[in-house]
């Protein structure tokens, strides 16, 4: 297993909804072809943070004081090798999502600042390329040309858009093209909610590897849950 470190620094980065002095953290696991891993923070193999997280496996939000802090990621239950040794430093009332991204021989940490911003009259909606190998894409409304993220690179996001409470369906589609990769569910985003759909799998992939959409709901009005382990599935029709 490829031995991976990363310094991720963050000074100046201001969360425009903190609560509290707090950072916040979740953990993503989006590498298609890792099984379930454990992860470990400053080295404290006897009690992981997270254990047996699986492909799509989105966690709860952390909070923790700010500071510097280091994140090993191993197999379920061993404690080697490590796939990945990433040093965070997280800031006062910031919000970090942090993903284990690409296939296993690639694994890479990837950092996205969430900004967690709640619309009373209206839903807030990010989207994240995460599936390896997959073009760039566009995230249209199903069946439409009307365009919501524009040209996602893998391992970029797309940013955060403000929409009507609602039903939604999008297509994600080889950019600047009509070539559709793949077809959400039905997605239902309440006003007062931010939510985050993640792309991932591999974009020929079968059973567990597909292609596929993952949503986690991000923040709600308090009080309430930030995130849920695992909230995805989302079912999704594939195009070829």
């Amino acid at each position: 297993m490829k031995r991976l470190l990363a310094s991720l620094g963050f000074a100046g980065l201001v969360f425009s909804a903190a609560a509290n002095a707090n950072a916040q953290f979740r953990v993503i696991h989006a590498s298609p072809d890792t099984p379930a891993v454990d992860v470990i923070i400053n080295d404290d193999f006897s009690s992981p943070l997270l254990q047996d997280v699986p492909f799509t496996g989105v966690s709860n939000f952390f909070s923790v004081p700010a500071g510097a802090y280091n994140a090993k990621v191993v197999p379920a239950n061993q404690t080697t090798p490590v796939a990945i040794n990433a040093n965070l430093l997280l800031a006062d009332g910031v919000s970090y999502s942090v993903a284990a991204t690409d296939l296993f021989a690639n694994i890479t940490p990837r950092v996205f600042v969430d900004d967690n911003t709640l619309d009373s009259a209206n839903a807030r909606v990010r989207f994240i390329h995460l599936s390896p190998g997959t073009p760039n894409v566009d995230i249209n409304l199903a069946g439409t040309s009307t365009t919501i993220f524009g040209n996602v690179a893998f391992g970029d996001s797309g940013g955060y858009r403000t929409v009507p409470a609602g039903a939604y369906q999008f297509d994600a589609n080889v950019a600047g093209t009509s070539t559709t990769a793949l077809t959400t569910g039905i997605l239902n985003l309440e006003a007062n909610t931010v939510y985050t759909v993640y792309a991932m799998g591999l974009l020929n992939g079968s059973g567990a590897q597909a292609l596929q959409a993952v949503v986690s709901v991000d923040a709600v009005p308090e009080p309430g849950t930030l995130a849920l382990l695992g909230l995805a599935a989302l079912s999704l029709v594939r195009r070829r």
